[in-house]
């Protein structure tokens, strides 16, 4: 879809669903790589980039200059599947800032999805947190859960999953393929964004378990072990995978999702540096009725 519009006396091409035109797609990597130092072209040179991920861009001069992006997102709660709209990627080029694009684009956004969806919701960071409120998104708080070292069991059969060797990438595809649930919210169907991170900043993290045939997304240190994600394909419980990881000097298990059981877990409200959750209005809230999270690994 494309049209042109005009803002404060200026023609922009207003342009979705671009992702297989090369020149805008690395005009839209530039952008994001200026902004927030990530790139999205190895994600979409592994066949990744699927058609949960939209793009809405304002382009001036071949360029893109504005962007909000679109993440569909397929939630299981309380045993029903959602489908949930992210909002990310929200960035303007420095020179057309304050021309009221991100405004544009945003009001767009909004009014395509609102009625096809059962929640909207994005994570803004602290220089924006005045902006989403104009659009009836509300503060939202998150519960982190956590316990003391759990019980230590035999770790000859864990080992580190090398993401460019074929045979654990097939693996780790086929275990993530067929997962079981181990969250209260989990998102179903995610394989495009876990391979993101998994091929980029989690890439030395990951961690295979054969005895439970499960994979472990973790982040270690010597005390306290960040488990971002779990992927099994057995009907275990998830205290029995991450008594496999820990180590005689971990005193502390974080979780980056809400577990099934949370009764076994310390629960606290989650403060992150420059990250703010805000929900859009209108719509039943999941975390107005439990104390949960979104998985770390479902941000976009």
């Amino acid at each position: 879809m494309s049209e042109y519009i005009e803002i404060e006396g200026k023609k922009y091409l207003y342009k979705s669903k671009y992702r297989d035109d090369d020149n805008l797609r690395k005009s839209f990597n530039r952008l994001a790589n200026n902004i927030f130092d990530i790139d999205f072209e190895i994600w979409y040179q592994k066949g990744y980039w699927g058609d949960g991920y939209i793009p809405y861009s304002l382009i001036y001069d071949n360029e893109v200059v504005a962007n909000v992006s679109v993440s569909i997102m397929e939630f299981n709660f309380k045993g029903e599947k959602k489908l949930y709209i992210q909002i990310g990627t929200v960035m303007t080029d420095s020179r057309y800032r304050n021309n009221g694009l991100g405004r544009y684009l945003m009001g767009r956004v909004i009014d395509e999805w609102k009625d096809r969806c059962d929640l909207i919701y994005l994570f803004a960071n602290d220089s924006a947190i005045k902006f989403y409120p104009k659009f009836n998104f509300v503060k939202t708080y998150e519960y982190e859960h956590s316990r003391s070292c759990l019980n230590i069991s035999n770790k000859s059969d864990v080992r580190t999953i090398d993401m460019k060797c074929k045979s654990d990438k097939e693996l780790f595809n086929r275990i993530i393929e067929n997962t079981k649930i181990f969250s209260k919210f989990a998102v179903l169907n995610n394989k495009n964004l876990i391979m993101f991170y998994c091929n980029s900043f989690m890439k030395d993290n990951i961690y295979y378990i054969k005895d439970y045939d499960a994979i472990v997304i973790a982040e270690m240190s010597k005390e306290i072990i960040y488990i971002l994600e779990v992927f099994g394909t057995k009907e275990i419980d998830l205290e029995s995978i991450v008594n496999k990881i820990v180590t005689k000097s971990t005193k502390k298990v974080v979780l980056g999702f809400t577990p099934l059981n949370t009764i076994l877990y310390d629960e606290k409200m989650l403060k992150e540096d420059d990250t703010t959750l805000f929900i859009m209005k209108g719509k039943e809230n999941p975390l107005e009725l439990y104390n949960m999270m979104f998985p770390v690994l479902s941000h976009t």
